[in-house]
């Protein structure tokens, strides 16, 4: 008898956080994910390669379409389906690099600049102000200008627009942590800094940086997108969703599948990155887990 109570407590908790859990969100961000690794072998054609044949070909349902190209062609005949798998591949690359590395790089200047403090802290926070006081937007595209449009250099200018993010958040959680007893008897027991900072101060900041790097990626999506949109991010050929969403701008009034599809893209990731980001920050939450 105990033992079925007991069993039955358990499905009950897991039913009720089954229903709080994001499932389309988490179903969604697993589908992009899993045409970016496997876009090779589930993309029916190549997506730089065209047939002007077979260009502006209609989605399968519309009239003129057919079932070789389910999603249309483009202006030049390329497959419209394989060429937003493969975005999924470009996008998410990109914003995982970057996201990760801005990440990195903001996690040590604000754990080094809350812990330490003092001339240390007021160096790294005012670089960072003056960054953050830069239109984000306007930056990137005189930064990517004076790079040259690559792969490389627009990873490169997200991670140095992105890492003031981190450690102004790093910094704050860190300047409350290091005022705790646990790292004042880590300080009495002798451990150097190195250790009280990867040992007991970096932990507590893990559930934050989680919920930050969540919402960051949906975040570099969209400015990723929007710079290749503007000509100024990914180069084409490759199939980059933004660069869809642009190089079809002007045919919308006689083929508008050709920025639909990767704009839908866009619009699904990105909002289920932040669902997925809203849901974390919750669920880290002591006050909303006692609600």
């Amino acid at each position: 008898m105990a033992f079925q109570n007991r069993l039955s407590k358990n499905l009950k908790m897991i039913f009720s956080m089954a229903k709080r859990v994001p499932v389309i969100p988490i179903f969604v961000l697993i589908a992009a994910f899993t045409f970016a690794i496997f876009a090779p072998w589930i993309a029916p054609f190549q997506p730089r390669l065209g047939n002007l044949s077979e260009r502006l070909v209609p989605p399968f349902w519309m009239e003129g379409g057919n079932s070789l190209h389910l999603l249309g062609t483009d202006y030049l005949g390329r497959d419209i389906l394989s060429r937003v798998i493969y975005g999924a591949r470009v996008s998410l690359t990109v914003a995982l690099l970057a996201v990760f590395s801005a990440g990195t790089m903001g996690t040590i200047i604000g754990l080094v600049s809350g812990y330490y403090g003092g001339f240390v802290d007021i160096l790294l926070m005012r670089f960072a102000d003056i960054t953050l006081s830069i239109p984000m937007m306007l930056l990137a595209i005189i930064l990517v200008a004076a790079l040259g449009v690559s792969f490389t250099n627009v990873i490169v200018v997200i991670v140095f627009l992105l890492w003031p993010y981190y450690a102004r958040q790093i910094r704050g959680e860190t300047l409350s942590i290091k005022e705790r007893d646990f790292v004042a008897l880590a300080r009495v027991a002798g451990c150097s800094d190195y250790r009280i900072i990867m040992r007991h101060i970096f932990p507590n900041v893990v559930p934050s940086l989680l919920v930050l790097i969540t919402l960051q990626t949906a975040f570099v999506i969209l400015l990723e997108s929007s710079l290749s949109f503007l000509g100024v991010g990914i180069p084409p050929p490759t199939p980059a969703w933004g660069l869809m969403v642009g190089e079809g701008r002007m045919y919308l009034a006689t083929a508008w599948w050709l920025s639909f599809w990767p704009g839908i893209a866009i619009i699904f990731t990105v909002l289920s990155m932040n669902i997925l980001g809203d849901w974390l920050r919750d669920w880290f939450d002591p006050k909303l887990k006692q609600t």
